[in-house]
C-alpha cells in the first residue's frame, strides 16, 4: 500500500555518497532542512574503498567507511534527515517533483539534487555469480582479510583495479593482476606502486572465461586475447575491479543520458535541463570521479539548488 506525505519537502538529495552528503550538510546550513534518501548503498562507493590518501586534510589518509562516516555525522549535526531504502520511480514531469520509495512511500519535493552516484561493472559470467561471497569479491576492503596468506587474482586495468591489488597485498601472499591489454589505464602513479610490490604480478592479454570452483574458488581459466590459447591459474580469491556503472536507470527518458549512460548538466553547472533538478558527483562525472570533486559538486548543486528556491517560492 501506497502511503502518501502531505508535505512538500524543498529539497530532496538523493544519495549519500561524498556527492549527496557534502550537498546535505550546505543545504542544511542554507536552513533548507534537506531530506537524503541513503540509497541501496549508504555512503556511496567509499564505503567499499581502501585506504584515501587522496582527500585533502587527512594527511596519514583515511578508510573509506570512516570518512563516509564522519560526512554523515556532520550533515545529521546541521539538521540532515535521512530516509532508508531507496527510489525506484520519479515523476520529473510536474512540480512538486513526485518521488516512489521501494516500500511504498510517495515524498514530494520543489527541487532534486541527483547524487546517486555508480556501482561496480562484473564480468557477467555464470560462475562470478554462483561464487560471490565465496572467494569472488568486488570490494577488497569488506573481504581481504578473508585471504591472509593465500592467492588472489585481480580483475582490471585501471586505478581501481591497482588499488584493490595493492590493497590485498597486506593480506595474500600472491596477487596477480589480470588485463585483457598489454598496457593499463591507471595513472602513472598508481602503476609505479604496483610494479615495485614484489607481491604484484602481472598477466597481460587475458580475459576470465570461468571462475573455477564448486564451493568456493578454486582457480581461473583464463584466455589469450591473442592466440585464443586457455589455461587454468590457481587462486583461492577473485576480485572483480573493471570499473563502475552510472546509476540512472531511474532517470531514463526524464533526463538527458550521455551514451555511457551518464546524466548530462548544463555547462559550467550543476543545473539540467529540468528547471529545479540539479546534479552532483559520479552520475554526471565521467572524467574525473574522485571523491573530491564529487564533494566540490555536491557543494556545487546545494548552492545551485538554494539560489533557485530564492527565485522560486511556494
Amino acid at each position: 500500500m501506497t502511503s502518501t506525505s502531505s508535505q512538500t519537502e524543498s529539497v530532496i538529495i538523493l544519495g549519500t555518497g561524498p556527492a549527496g552528503l557534502t550537498a546535505a550538510i550546505y543545504a542544511a546550513r542554507a536552513n533548507l532542512n534537506p531530506l537524503c534518501v541513503e540509497g541501496t548503498q549508504p555512503g556511496g562507493q567509499l564505503t567499499i574503498t581502501t585506504d584515501v590518501e587522496n582527500y585533502p586534510g587527512f594527511p596519514k589518509g583515511i578508510m573509506g567507511p570512516e570518512m563516509m562516516g564522519l560526512f554523515r555525522e556532520q550533515a545529521e549535526r546541521f539538521g540532515t534527515r535521512f530516509v532508508q531504502g531507496d527510489v525506484r520511480r520519479v515523476d520529473l514531469k510536474t512540480t512538486p517533483f513526485t518521488l516512489e520509495t521501494a516500500d511504498g512511500r510517495s515524498l514530494k519535493t520543489r527541487s532534486l539534487i541527483v547524487a546517486t552516484g555508480a556501482t561496480a561493472k562484473l564480468l557477467g559470467i555464470e560462475s562470478e555469480r554462483r561464487l560471490m561471497g565465496k572467494g569472488v569479491s568486488a570490494c577488497a576492503t569488506c573481504d581481504g582479510f578473508f585471504f591472509k596468506n593465500l592467492k588472489v587474482a585481480v580483475v582490471g586495468g585501471g586505478d581501481t583495479a591497482l588499488e584493490e591489488a595493492s590493497f590485498l597485498t597486506k593480506f595474500a601472499a600472491k596477487v596477480y593482476l589480470l588485463h585483457r591489454r598489454d598496457a593499463l589505464r591507471a595513472s602513472k602513479i598508481m602503476q609505479d606502486k604496483a610494479r615495485k610490490n614484489p607481491k604484484i604480478e602481472f598477466i597481460w592479454n587475458v580475459a576470465v572465461d570461468e571462475v573455477l570452483g564448486e564451493k568456493e574458488v578454486s582457480g581461473v581459466r583464463l584466455t589469450d586475447t591473442r592466440t585464443g590459447q586457455k589455461r587454468d591459474l590457481e587462486v583461492q580469491g577473485v576480485f572483480i575491479a573493471i570499473g563502475h556503472q552510472p546509476n540512472t536507470s531511474l532517470f531514463q527518458g526524464q533526463l538527458p543520458l550521455d551514451p555511457a549512460g551518464y546524466l548530462i548538466p548544463k555547462p559550467g553547472s550543476t543545473k539540467c535541463e529540468i528547471p529545479g533538478v540539479f546534479l552532483a558527483g559520479d552520475v554526471a562525472d565521467h572524467s574525473y570521479r574522485q571523491a573530491v570533486t564529487a564533494a566540490g559538486s555536491g557543494c556545487m548543486a546545494a548552492i545551485d539548488a538554494e539560489r533557485w528556491l530564492e527565485h522560486h517560492e511556494g
